[in-house]
Formats: C-alpha cells, sequence, structure tokens
C-alpha cells in the first residue's frame, strides 16, 4: 500500500508492533523439548492481547496461527505438537497479522541453544544481507538492482538464494503489489520502488538449493537440492532517504 496520510501510518506501526513484539517472544520462548504447536499457541496468545489476526489463518485457512520450519523444512512449517524442538534445531518463525484493516508482516531464523551443526554462520549471513539490502532501498532503487545485491552478497559467502521465493508488498492486504521482490536480479524487472510504499522485504539465503519444493502436506517447502536456508524479513516503509522499519521492535538486527 502507499501511505497517503497519518493515520496510515499509525495503522501499520502498530500492525507491524503486534508481529514484531510477538516473533521476538516467540524466539526468546522456543526451549529444547518444546513443541512447535506449544510455541506456535504462545504466539496466538500475544497476538491475541494486541486484538491482531494471524494472516496466513485468516487469507489461506493455515493450519497454525505462524509458521515454523525446522532444520531442512525452509518455510511454511506446520505447527504439530509431536514436532519437538532439539539443541541446535535451525529453527524459523514467520509471523504476519491483521489488525483494524492493517497488515504487517515479518521473520527470524536461529538456532536453539548451541550451535552444535554449524548453522550459526548461515544465520549471520541472512541477517547481514538483509540489513545491506534495506539500507540500499528507497524510492527509485530498480527493484532488480537490491536482488542483485542480495544474490551476490550470498555468493561472497559461499550461498546461494531461494530464486521462487520473494518479498512483496503489503498493508491492506498480506500479498500486494509490488510483488516478487526476489533475492536475484531479474533482468526483464523494469520496476522501481515508490516512495510512501510498505513492503515486506526478506532473505532466502541457501547452502544447497536454489529452489523450494512443496511437502505433500500442501505447506511444508523444502529445497530441490536439501541443506538448509535461513530467513529474515522486515517491514519497511520506503522514503528518499533510509528505509522506516515498522518491525524494527523484534530485534532480529540487535
Amino acid at each position: 500500500m502507499s501511505i497517503t496520510n497519518e493515520n496510515e501510518l499509525t495503522g501499520m506501526q502498530k500492525a507491524s508492533q503486534a508481529v514484531a513484539t510477538t516473533l521476538k517472544a516467540m524466539c526468546d520462548y522456543a526451549k529444547v523439548g518444546m513443541s512447535t504447536k506449544e510455541l506456535d499457541e504462545y504466539g496466538a496468545s500475544i497476538l491475541a492481547e494486541f486484538g491482531a489476526r494471524s494472516a496466513p489463518a485468516l487469507t489461506y485457512n493455515f493450519p497454525g496461527w505462524t509458521c515454523i520450519s525446522v532444520d531442512n523444512e525452509f518455510c511454511h512449517g506446520i505447527p504439530k505438537q509431536e514436532r519437538l524442538l532439539a539443541e541446535g534445531d535451525l529453527i524459523n518463525i514467520d509471523v504476519s497479522a491483521e489488525l483494524n484493516g492493517f497488515w504487517a508482516d515479518n521473520g527470524a531464523s536461529f538456532v536453539l541453544g548451541r550451535d552444535i551443526h554449524q548453522h550459526e554462520k548461515l544465520v549471520h549471513a541472512s541477517k547481514e544481507i538483509l540489513q545491506k539490502a534495506i539500507k540500499n532501498i528507497r524510492g527509485g532503487v530498480k527493484i532488480a538492482d537490491i536482488g542483485q545485491l542480495m544474490e551476490s552478497e550470498a555468493k561472497k559467502r559461499g550461498y546461494k538464494v531461494i530464486k521462487n521465493l520473494g518479498g512483496h508488498g503489503i498493508g491492506r492486504s498480506l500479498h500486494e503489489d509490488p510483488d516478487e521482490l526476489l533475492n536475484y536480479k531479474n533482468r526483464f524487472d523494469q520496476r522501481r520502488f515508490r516512495k510512501n510504499t510498505i513492503v515486506a522485504i526478506e532473505t532466502f539465503i541457501s547452502t544447497a538449493s536454489t529452489y523450494a519444493t512443496e511437502l505433500n502436506d500442501g505447506w511444508t517447502m523444502v529445497g530441490d537440492k536439501g541443506g538448509y536456508m535461513a530467513q529474515h524479513e522486515h517491514t519497511i516503509m520506503i522514503t528518499d532517504g533510509a528505509p522506516l522499519i515498522l518491525t524494527a521492535e523484534n530485534g532480529i538486527f540487535d
């Protein structure tokens, strides 16, 4: 959406605060031996305190309140009672919600407990790449150029990007134009970021795969060549200068 007045900005800030606070709380709450279902229910209780409603449940009838993906699961993981978290797991939590007609989205990957499987390097790379991408986004910048930056930064660190996942416009619904804010340069994409618009910008940084494929459950995505993936996401408002990070309270850059 495009912000046209102070009330719209305030609405986006409140929705973004709800998802950011929920994401941070869930990351802090996750413990070894906990089920992803319990973690999801905890997130749902925080969203409810804000009066926010789960975006994937509302929009897609997703069987959970948040998406929780573990280890080789790249994204859209379904919270389950039987899925128990273990030391060193690579966990991704994606929280998106609607509040008073405004929608916001954010996500984070992190290592639970000790980094016994050496995932932390991948997590750190994903954070760094998102931070660098956001710093370079402003009105008039080509969307494809940010994609090129993300891919080149991933390659420098020895990683790949997932080519069929991307960020998206957001605001009055979960997915809006501009859609497909990809992590690589699409040379046919001549679009530019526009001042005062809201987008969810996210990384999809991978150790081995370049495409995500859906499992038989109809939701969970894994890599076409296996491996692991880290994702970090902020909802931002584009300006003439540095973007306004609406979901900054999730603390992924702290």
